[in-house]
């Protein structure tokens, strides 16, 4: 299971003012290194890990990593901190675990989303395990490493503000393909809708969404590519923001303060029961009728950490500027605007929220930009100290 070392290799020194920007984002097989180890990603089949399974990422954590462990913005687990002469005894446990594709070309295309209120057998839970399987085999699709799909077939979408370029949705009578960034869609029949996706997928291919590996759907459409009329058909059901916490007939859903979690807070809640990661940062506990008690749980609706993403930051990524983490819990202390949202990024490339919000701050070797409605990549080099910074996200003010 060895891994090649090109993968692991990095510039000694990376300008935050111009980040680099890989163009992938982290495996199992194919991890990240970072300013603190390796990052590996652990991709659950529909988001859904076994108590066994939770328990033991917990513990596998704390062997080969730091026992930190992210939850990204596409339901998945990113292990920190994974000493390389480890790797492959990692690769080794996700194996006997069930967690470890059988390729990094299988693993790079299964970026699948589901909605988490599924029930087993139903809609969502089965073109999410459909899709996921055609994705993973040999002859999947040639697609960017970034480019994803979203299974949102609840009542009412609650992932059209999660990142994925091909959505499954139903409106009010239909169940439709969605391009991403389109306001209609393609109505298809249940059976026929993973090979409708493929197909969305191809006609990206073949009209030049692809350049130098790279590509998202939204920003080709952008571009001027015109869907065919046959898929402008059905007007999008708009949807719902994601959900509060709380209990819900699947069981306890709670945040996770600013993504992170320590591995012991993890082996504590997996003993709860069966887990699903969500998009937003928040696990589902199965079951569940109490929320646990750990400390980096959220419980309540109205906890400022539920509208702050932030990044790894310094020093634990090589392209952090500034520590972003120890000033997001500052913020959060400090309050938010009523109803904003803040996202805090220590560099220009914004990885814990691609798209544009309400409030955002940007770190450069000099200091901070702030901006309102805009993405990381839109600012400038800033100057702001963490006082001003504060200040005007306490206000709101540009």
């Amino acid at each position: 299971m060895a891994v090649s070392t090109a993968w692991y290799r990095s510039k000694a020194k990376i300008s935050q003012a111009d980040p680099q920007i890989r163009g992938w984002c982290p495996g199992a097989r194919r991890p990240m290194m970072s300013g603190d180890g390796l990052v590996v990603r652990v991709r659950p089949w529909y988001g859904r890990l076994t108590k066994g399974q939770a328990g033991a990422l917990a513990g596998i954590s704390a062997q080969f990593g730091n026992g930190l462990i992210d939850l990204s913005s596409r339901g998945n687990l990113q292990l920190r901190g994974i000493r390389r002469e480890d790797h492959d005894a990692l690769l080794m446990a996700l194996a006997t675990l069930g967690l470890l594709d059988a390729s990094v070309a299988g693993e790079t295309r299964r970026n699948v989303i589901t909605q988490p209120f599924w029930q087993m057998g139903d809609l969502t839970q089965r073109l999410g395990d459909d899709l996921s399987a055609v994705l993973s085999r040999e002859d999947g699709p040639e697609l960017p490493a970034k480019f994803g799909f979203a299974v949102d077939c609840g009542p009412v979408p609650l992932l059209q503000g999660s990142s994925a370029d091909i959505r499954i949705e139903r409106t009010q009578d239909a169940l439709i393909i969605r391009a991403d960034g389109a306001e209609r869609g393609r109505a298809v029949r249940p059976e026929d809708a993973v090979a409708a996706a493929l197909e969305m997928a191809q006609w990206f291919q073949d009209t030049g969404g692809i350049t130098d590996g790279r590509g998202r759907m939204a920003r080709h459409l952008e571009a001027g590519a015109t869907l065919p009329a046959a898929w402008r058909t059905h007007a999008m059901h708009r949807g719902l923001p994601p959900p509060a916490p709380g209990i819900y007939d699947e069981g306890a859903l709670f945040g996770v303060g600013f993504g992170q979690i320590h591995a012991e807070e993890l082996a504590e809640i997996a003993s709860m029961g069966k887990l699903r990661l969500t998009p937003w940062r928040m696990i589902l506990i199965e079951g569940a009728r109490v929320f646990p008690e750990v400390a980096g749980a959220v419980t309540v609706p109205d906890d400022p950490r539920l509208r702050i993403s932030v990044c790894t930051g310094a020093p634990g990524c090589p392209q952090g500027a500034q520590p972003t983490r120890a000033l997001a819990r500052r913020i959060a202390r400090q309050g938010l605007p009523e109803g904003q949202a803040l996202h805090i990024s220590g560099c220009a490339k914004g990885c814990a929220h691609a798209g544009a919000c309400d409030l955002v701050a940007v770190a450069s070797k000099e200091g901070w930009a702030f901006g309102r409605d805009q993405r990381a990549r839109d600012l400038t080099q800033g100057t702001l100290d963490e006082r001003a910074l504060r200040e005007k996200i306490k206000t709101g003010q540009k």
